[in-house]
């Protein structure tokens, strides 16, 4: 007994051995190349566990691999602000009460700011919105390039030139991802339009695609290194463009090298095999009531799900398609969900409220300002201003298609009035018009009541009547985000304002001389009253501080420095799209697909109003300020080019006006004698400068051979052709103040 109560003693007071802790694997370890974590996860995986991984597993999640450890991925919609929650299986929304969000202003807004600057603040901000929210995946930024006034989905993309929107795209997305999200830059490519949007087939030559709608793509690839991509619901080359050949193998993972995944846009794919061999990663959205096949989860039933499983297992395919489509779903996690050093991110907060409000400052446009009817003053006594129109109240947050949001807050036009005027000037409403009083989308409402019973003439009565004894009269119109306005899954059905609002405004501007018009859209309108009124104002949607960026523009406290990112046309046949009679496209015999011809090519936008000579309403890159710039003479450091050089162009730009103020210098490029043809002129570089009165600055701009280059298809390379070049230097492309030739030897 004593000598067993001895050993146990012993081992009592024995040192215990030292365990051996097991080597972490290496897609566990951070600090192993990501690369290396990748192809170590991917040994470790069954034929099963690669198959769940590149489909969904709800409305917006895709499944990890439980087993290892490796997380979900959760997608958000944007490009706004972060969507509220939704059921699993539903659209409806999931009840939460900690889903409210800032919502950011429209990317036509952003666009318009044309300040790199201010579209990081943008990325940043919305990122950390999401990384709050515990998403992973970003579904946006928007680049298609804005075609036709008509599409509904414009107020989503960055304009109509490829140049302006590359530049804006790439410090959006880095912003974004440097809060640990990751940008999926849609809709890859072609989409603009919505109306035939699942059944369209774009026709079109290679220098236009390569010209004009790829660029934007590509440096948010090449430049921004973005994460993913989503493909778009319509076809090129009689392929759907989730799982089209060439778009997607030959040029975004081919010829730019990308290394991300693509994502299906939602009910995107169409067949297991083009999705295998075609260059799609990650399918969403296919059985969208979450029921359908009956005993199976339907998402067992994805194109990328149990049929691609049963191809695999009776040896019909192989699994290097599957390996590479795992890989970048991997690759999209550990950049992602897996990141360890992400932060935790914010939502609602003070500071994002401040970004909205300065993305709002910069994007908004002084389309007009006759005899300086703006800013509002308020130094001479009380003022009485009259506000009207029902996008004064409207809230534009809710609707929309899939970019609607369930704010924390939104201030509207007529609230953010009425702060900035408490104290200098008494503010009336007068309602105008009655629109679309209705306010829901999935299951959030505004909870506005803003019906009302009369009709037209006693609207307009009303209205004139107030308006005559105002000293300011502010109509606060243009579209909303109901269905055949600025809305996914239609178009406009024309350029002209809804409601009767040209009636309205006729009869303002009979009645008070001070009249501003403010157009809340995010496209073009027509505007036959132009003339009639001395001060009109482009405000975008502009989200959660909506309100108080429109009274800071009207009262002066901003002085306005937005410049168009597309051409306002005069009227809807002076627009390339729609002068060629292409749009909408015709439908074939026997057949659901339209083939829809780009026949105008390369001249989109002002490159056709230029070329052809057509005097627009409001040009590309127009916008007023409240003081004056004038420009010097243009100089360059050189009147020749070597092929392997550059050159720098430089003008000084003064503000000679009396208040500090921003503007937008813009340079474009002309080739007069070219073998092919070429646009009158070209964007190729721009800078937004801040001056104080008095002040001036020397703007520079480094072109290169690749700004002088046109697209040869059938050498399927840019060429710059030597010869005599002309650079453009102005306030907006029919606005030009200096020129400088120079030649490219």
């Amino acid at each position: 007994m004593k000598q067993i109560l001895a050993i146990a003693l012993a081992a009592m007071l024995a040192v215990p051995a030292v365990a051996v802790p097991k080597q972490r694997p290496a897609y566990r370890d951070e600090s192993r190349p990501i690369e290396e974590r990748v192809e170590d996860a991917l040994s470790r995986m069954t034929l099963q566990e690669k198959i769940n991984m590149i489909h969904a597993q709800s409305k917006f999640s895709s499944a990890g691999v439980p087993r290892l450890g490796i997380p979900e991925l959760w997608c958000t919609d944007g490009p706004h602000g972060i969507r509220p929650e939704v059921f699993w299986d539903e659209w409806d929304q999931a009840g939460w009460t900690n889903d409210s969000c800032v919502a950011f202003p429209a990317l036509t807004c952003l666009a318009a700011s044309w300040n790199p600057d201010v579209a990081m603040l943008y990325g940043t901000s919305i990122g950390e919105e999401a990384r709050f929210r515990g998403k992973d995946v970003l579904l946006g930024p928007g680049v298609n390039i804005y075609r036709t006034p008509l599409n509904g989905r414009n107020f989503e993309y960055m304009g109509e030139d490829p140049y302006l929107a590359s530049r804006m795209v790439v410090p959006y997305v880095q912003g974004v991802q440097d809060r640990g999200v990751a940008a999926c830059v849609k809709h890859y490519a072609l989409n603009n339009n919505e109306i035939n949007r699942h059944t369209t087939n774009v026709i079109l030559d290679d220098r236009t695609l390569y010209e004009i709608y790829l660029p934007a793509f590509k440096a948010a690839v090449q430049e921004g290194k973005a994460w993913s991509i989503m493909g778009a619901y319509n076809l090129y080359r009689d392929e759907h463009l989730c799982h089209n050949s060439r778009m997607l193998n030959d040029i975004l993972k081919g010829e730019w090298g990308f290394d991300g995944a693509v994502v299906s846009d939602w009910g995107g794919v169409h067949d297991t095999r083009q999705a295998i061999a075609n260059g799609m990663d990650l399918e969403f959205g296919s059985w969208t009531n979450g029921l359908s096949e009956g005993t199976r989860n339907a998402y067992d039933n994805y194109y990328l799900a149990k049929p691609y499983f049963d191809l695999v297992a009776s040896g019909e395919v192989g699994t290097d398609e599957l390996d590479d489509k795992v890989r970048r779903v991997l690759r999209l996690i550990f950049r992602t969900a897996m990141a360890y050093d992400k932060g935790d991110g914010s939502m609602c907060s003070e500071e994002h409220y401040a970004a909205a409000r300065r993305i709002g400052n910069e994007g908004i446009v002084l389309l007009r300002n006759e005899g300086d009817v703006l800013p509002i003053k308020t130094d001479a006594g009380r003022k009485r201003i009259l506000v009207v129109g029902e996008n004064a109240l409207k809230m534009m947050t809710v609707g929309g298609g899939s970019s609607s949001l369930k704010v924390q807050r939104e201030i509207s036009p007529y609230d953010g009035i009425c702060a900035a005027a408490k104290g200098v000037a008494d503010v009336d409403f007068a309602r105008g018009y009655v629109g679309d009083v209705t306010g829901e989308y999935n299951g959030v409402t505004t909870g506005q009541n803003l019906a009302d019973s009369r009709g037209a003439e006693e609207l307009i009565a009303e209205a004139v009547a107030k308006a005559k004894d105002a000293d300011y009269v502010v109509f606060v119109g243009g579209l909303n985000k109901s269905a055949h306005q600025d809305c996914e899954d239609s178009d406009r059905a024309g350029l002209e304002l809804p409601y009767g609002q040209d009636a309205v405004i006729e009869a303002l501007a009979a009645a008070n001389p001070n009249l501003v018009v403010v157009n809340i859209s995010g496209n073009a309108v027509a505007m036959p009253w132009v003339k009639k009124v001395p001060a009109i104002v482009q405000a975008w949607f502009l989200g959660s501080e909506a309100g108080n960026s429109i009274a800071d523009v009207l009262f002066g406290r901003v002085n306005p420095s937005g410049k168009l990112p597309m051409t306002f046309p005069v009227a809807l046949a002076d627009n390339g799209a729609h002068a060629t009679g292409s749009y909408p496209g015709v439908k074939r015999d026997g057949s659901d697909i339209v083939d829809l011809e780009y026949k105008e090519g390369i001249l989109v936008g002002y490159r056709w109003h230029d070329t052809k000579k057509i005097k627009p309403l409001f040009a590309f890159g127009h916008g007023l300020s409240y003081t004056d710039f004038s420009y010097g003479k243009v100089s360059a450091d050189a009147t020749e080019m070597a092929a392997d050089g550059s050159i720098n162009i430089s003008v000084p730009v003064t503000n000679t006006g009396s208040v500090a103020g921003a503007e937008v210098v813009q340079l474009y490029i002309s080739d007069p004698k070219c073998s092919v043809m070429r646009p009158a002129k070209e964007l190729k570089g721009f800078e937004k400068v801040y001056l104080n009165p008095g002040q001036t600055k020397t703007v520079t701009f480094t072109v290169k051979p690749d700004a002088l280059s046109y697209f040869d298809a059938e050498k399927h390379e840019w060429v710059a052709e030597p010869g005599q070049f002309v650079a453009s230097v102005g306030a907006a492309s029919d606005d030009i103040k200096g020129t400088f030739k120079f030649k490219l030897k």
